[in-house]
């Protein structure tokens, strides 16, 4: 019987692997972005679109490299993701105390951070120096905000990322089956950051930052990817915190982890549990992801 693995939330078989081996074996001038690109036309693995998921296979083809299973061709030049795993800047900040309640701040500004944009580096900083989970670049779509008061001032940073590739319960709130979830997860997003900077002492922000975001936020994966998102999900750690901005912001608690990684086959990696909470953002999403 094969062994299979789960990388970049993909189920991966030696027969896979071997695959990928001779690939690079009858190729050997190919590059790294070439092997990526003729392994998504193999598998036929897309987006929802029917774009080659050329990132994540990159990604998946690293992971493979690291664990000893495959090896790359030399890069031909430093990765354009070079700075992950390595320190984040300092960025010089104000952390003057923001304390009042939430109509003092008046209409709260939500700023997506681009690559590109000057919050980008502070946004970085913000969630490495002050997210107990620290931060890393997100790897495949992830959409970033930073929120503002009337003074340009930052109160907070929320970040979306991929999806759970798998999670009891948020698949049985769904109704899916395996094969309809390997074929929409990319329609739900995580938000797998969330930060109130410590300074800032606002009662009912954070639920009133989920509700703006939510509001807005898959008319911008629209613009940034081509296609809209579903459902939003996250995971709280039950050991920390209560979910308590979550349930004022109407999100809907599905279950519970078990504890386990998605890589833990075995059972014996032991995780926090975590609180499982999903937002709608349509009525009929369950028909949305299950087409």
């Amino acid at each position: 019987m094969q062994s299979t693995m789960v990388i970049q939330g993909r189920e991966t078989s030696t027969s896979d692997i071997h695959v990928i081996k001779e690939l690079v074996t009858a190729h050997p001038h190919w590059h790294r972005t070439r092997i990526s690109r003729e392994l998504c036309r193999l598998w036929n693995w897309r987006n929802t679109n029917g774009q080659l998921k050329d990132m994540a296979c990159r990604t998946f083809l690293l992971k493979l490299e690291r664990a000893g299973h495959i090896i790359l061709p030399k890069r031909r030049r430093e990765a354009a993701n070079h700075s992950r795993g390595k320190s984040v800047v300092a960025v010089e900040h104000s952390t003057e105390a923001i304390s009042c309640n939430l109509k003092s701040l008046a209409a709260i500004k939500i700023s997506l951070v681009d690559p590109r944009s000057e919050r980008h580096c502070l946004f970085n900083y913000f969630l490495s120096s002050y997210h107990y989970l620290g931060y890393k670049t997100p790897v495949g779509e992830n959409m970033k905000y930073m929120i503002l008061d009337r003074f340009g001032r930052p109160l907070s940073c929320v970040l979306f990322g991929s999806a759970a590739w798998k999670t009891a319960p948020r698949d049985e709130f769904i109704g899916w089956s395996h094969q309809l979830r390997e074929k929409n997860v990319n329609n739900i997003t995580n938000n797998t950051r969330f930060l109130i900077l410590p300074w800032v002492k606002v009662p009912h922000l954070a639920s009133h930052i989920l509700g703006n975001v939510s509001q807005r936020i898959s008319k911008d994966w629209m613009a940034k990817y081509g296609h809209t998102v579903s459902l939003l999900e996250t995971f709280v750690d039950r050991s920390r915190f209560r979910g308590t901005c979550y349930k004022a912001a109407n999100w809907i608690l599905t279950g519970q982890t078990k504890g386990r990684t998605r890589n833990d086959r075995y059972n014996n990696i032991r995780t926090p549990i975590k609180d499982v909470y999903v937002y709608p953002l349509i009525r009929d999403f369950r028909k949305q992801l299950s087409q």
